[in-house]
Parts: C-alpha cells; structure tokens; sequence
C-alpha cells in the first residue's frame, strides 16, 4: 500500500526581533508548542490556505508578509499508536508547504480567539531553536527542516 500523506501548509512566522510564533493547542493537555499550520482545502491553493490557516489560527488578517516558501513538500509521519487515531486513519502523515512570514504588527492585533473554534490556549514568541525543544517530537524533524531552510531571515 502507498503511504497516504495529506497535503497541507505551515506558517514560519517571524517578528521584527526574529521572534518565531508558537501556540499552545486547546485539543490535547500536554506542554506541546507548534507553529500554525493545517490542511490544504480542495480546490485551495497553498498560499491560500497558508493565509487561511494563519487567519483561523492568529487572528491575522494582515500586518505580515510572505518573504519565503520552502523549496519542496517537507513530511512529517505520525506514530503508530496515532495513525488510525487522527484523520480517522486515512493518513500517515502530513506533506507540507512552508512559508515564512514577516509579522509587522502589534502584538495586540493577534488575537487566537477569533475563529469560532480556536485551537491554542495560549500563545508567544520565542528563539527558533527553542520550538526543537517545545515541538511534539515527531515533529522535530520536521521543525529543525523548516529553521535550516529559513535561517537567511533571521539574521
């Protein structure tokens, strides 16, 4: 069987201080950080759906820009024990687009509760290195991936 991946977006979101954006999810209660991300919607275009995501999941409508979009589908798998527990076992894991942002706002226009169903509790900025430490870990492959290939925007 070929594995299944489902396509989706991450946002390396960036402020004036090189600062990376991580939330804390609502849905699960552990001390795991993430930056925005979700699926591609059908007929969405990945750009879209990365503006889509960072809207549902920041509040952010604006006051940020796209400086960079990764150069190929970076893969995350789930563990075992999680694959027929999340998108009800269709997928083994998430192929993502990344881009990063350059948020150029205040940090009163963030807002995670604006979307009718928020999905972090809570929110801050940190040193990219540190989300490696604060990420799920079967993520951490995938974030050190993502850093590596947007480090030119944080010097």
């Amino acid at each position: 069987m070929k594995e299944k991946y489902r396509k989706g977006v991450g946002i390396f979101l960036i402020n004036k201080k090189n600062q990376l954006w991580v939330g804390k999810r609502v849905d699960y209660k552990n001390e795991y950080w993430q930056m925005p991300q979700g699926g591609i919607d059908d007929n969405e275009s990945p750009v879209n759906a990365m503006k889509r995501e960072l809207m549902e999941e920041t509040g952010l409508k604006g006051n940020y820009e796209i400086i960079g979009k990764s150069k190929s589908w970076l893969k995350y798998n789930l563990p075992h024990e999680l694959v027929n527990v999340v998108w009800q076992g269709r997928f083994v894991g998430q192929k993502q687009l990344w881009f990063a942002c350059r948020f150029k706002g205040q940090d009163n226009q963030i807002d995670i509760n604006s979307y009718k169903n928020p999905e972090f509790c809570e929110w801050r900025w940190i040193d990219p290195q540190d989300s490696l430490n604060l990420v799920v870990p079967f993520k951490k492959e995938l974030y050190n991936a993502v850093i590596s290939e947007f480090s030119q925007f944080l010097s």
